[in-house]
């Protein structure tokens, strides 16, 4: 029963892994595309998310049946609990970069700002490798590295924030960029959320090799 256990999780970790790096992909091809002003490559983006929501569901059955026929205690149920809540983390994380590559869409012929797009492309890839590294942290089972990489939302915040100053910035002396701007906005705070969702899989990396609750990221918004 253990060896069919051990099958099973080390199952379960692999698929979490998977979700992660698509998520990850997911994450850079949006960004991309966004500064890239690339519709089509946002078409596919926003086609191909119900492959990353298919995934969750997946993963999450395969907990519910293994916590229902191996009743696992202490460090095997935190370690299924940690993979059922980090994998609603990374859909979350798809939703975000499905909506980065709805404004790639919409903002087709505004006016834009190519500083604040550089801006938001180097935002993006501090994000994608926060997500990237996330998953290195799990499969290591290391709590010392996943407060490290949640340190890193700090940083996002910062440039989230520098970008609102910018954006507000530009439309005072050109009003032809208010449209451009919002959609700056929107994605940057996408971008927050994505790292928030990190440093919550953080969290999670923790409890599970810890058994205790953290808060790596008080103050931080989740919405």
């Amino acid at each position: 029963m253990r060896r069919l256990f051990d099958e099973e999780l080390a199952d379960l970790d692999a698929s979490f892994t998977e979700m992660g790096m698509l998520v990850s992909e997911t994450i850079g091809k949006s960004v991309t595309a966004f500064v890239n002003h690339d519709r089509e490559t946002a078409q596919l983006i926003i086609k191909e998310d119900e492959q990353i929501n298919s995934r969750e569901v997946a993963i999450e059955k395969k907990t519910f049946e293994m916590i229902a026929l191996y009743q696992p205690v202490t460090i095997d149920l935190r370690e299924i609990v940690t993979v059922l809540k980090a994998v609603s983390e990374l859909e979350r994380m798809g939703d975000h970069a499905r909506d980065i590559a709805t404004a790639t869409i919409r903002v087709k012929g505004t006016k834009r700002m190519a500083n604040i797009e550089e801006n938001i492309a180097n935002m993006g890839e501090i994000t994608r490798q926060m997500v990237k590294d996330i998953l290195g942290v799990y499969v290591n089972d290391d709590a010392l590295g996943a407060t490290s990489v949640a340190e890193r939302d700090a940083q996002v915040a910062e440039m989230s924030d520098q970008v609102r100053l910018d954006v507000i910035k530009s439309i005072e002396q050109d009003s032809e960029l208010a449209t451009s701007g919002t959609d700056y906005l929107l994605v940057a705070g996408h971008l927050k959320r994505i790292a928030d969702y990190v440093t919550n899989i953080a969290e999670w990396i923790v409890y599970k090799r810890t058994g205790k609750i953290v808060d790596l990221n008080p103050g931080g918004s989740t919405l």
